[in-house]
């Protein structure tokens, strides 16, 4: 299969296919701004050296560092120099691990779920570390008949490698019944609500009034299945329509209405922290290219 040389252009081809893409990067890349996608990804340093912005907490790089990163969580790679800065990373559209997880396996757990110490990065093992590179060069290399076979089946036997990673690294106080547990059943239809609603005032309470459930109680649900907060994730799908609408030539004013943000100044400041310019900047440069 392809392997791309840009973050942006694996991300575009995984949105696109609505599968997986890969990438192997190095430090000659442009670095992107604080950024929010609508795929999962994996990033696995090779060089380390360099620091690592995920939703508002700073990590360190270094070598054999993997990080998975939630659809719709911020992030940015910073200090980049003349320093080699080699990884590679997979993007993975969410709605393609659901097709293959089943009730007793959830692709998505090492994505979705956090437990308060782990966070987003594990650091392998020698021999995880030979693993992990063992299935990227076997994506790299698959060709002729039967590849797209192939890759599934390397990709799929990768997500497991991963997900098995990821719970042997879970805290042992985390709550184990989620484990190997599907996402709690209420969640994927306040994610589709929220979805149909962006326009309108979503608050938690009127979340948890829609959905009859109290408000902390829908609060401690949605953060163990999703790995955000509710209010984060209304945000991030906002900022997304936003850059979308944007990109496609409206008027930043009308964007903030379309959006649901209702106050311009509140629109300018989360759009500019979470995308790194402001929305009138991501315009130009969106409509430049």
């Amino acid at each position: 299969m392809t392997v791309y040389d840009s973050c942006k252009s694996a991300t575009d081809a995984c949105i696109r296919s609505q599968t997986f893409a890969v990438a192997h990067l190095y430090n000659d890349e442009k670095p992107m701004n604080i950024h929010i996608h609508d795929c999962y990804e994996v990033y696995y340093s090779i060089s380390g050296g360099k620091q690592f912005l995920i939703d508002n907490r700073f990590y360190s790089f270094h070598p054999g560092d993997i990080f998975f990163i939630n659809q719709y969580e911020s992030h940015y790679l910073s200090r980049i120099d003349n320093a080699d800065l080699e990884r590679v990373i997979l993007s993975i559209y969410p709605d393609y691990l659901k097709k293959f997880s089943t009730e007793q396996t959830d692709l998505n757990y090492c994505f979705t779920c956090r437990s308060s110490g782990l966070g987003h990065k594990i650091s392998l093992s020698a021999e995880e570390q030979k693993r992990f590179l063992y299935y990227i060069h076997k994506l790299s290399y698959s060709d002729g008949y039967g590849q797209d076979i192939m890759d599934t089946a390397i990709f799929l036997e990768l997500l497991i490698f991963l997900n098995r990673i990821f719970l042997l690294h879970c805290d042992h106080d985390f709550d184990r019944p989620e484990v190997t547990g599907i996402r709690h059943g209420q969640i994927d239809d306040i994610l589709s609500y929220v979805n149909r609603h962006l326009t309108e005032s979503l608050t938690i309470q009127s979340l948890a009034d829609h959905f009859y459930l109290s408000s902390s109680y829908l609060c401690k649900i949605f953060k163990k299945s999703t790995g955000t907060t509710i209010n984060k994730y209304i945000s991030a799908k906002r900022i997304t329509k936003a850059k979308s609408l944007l990109s496609n030539g409206h008027s930043v004013s009308d964007t903030c209405a379309m959006c649901g943000f209702g106050d311009y100044s509140n629109f300018l400041k989360v759009f500019t922290k979470a995308v790194g310019i402001t929305p009138k900047k991501y315009a130009q440069i969106s409509n430049e290219n």
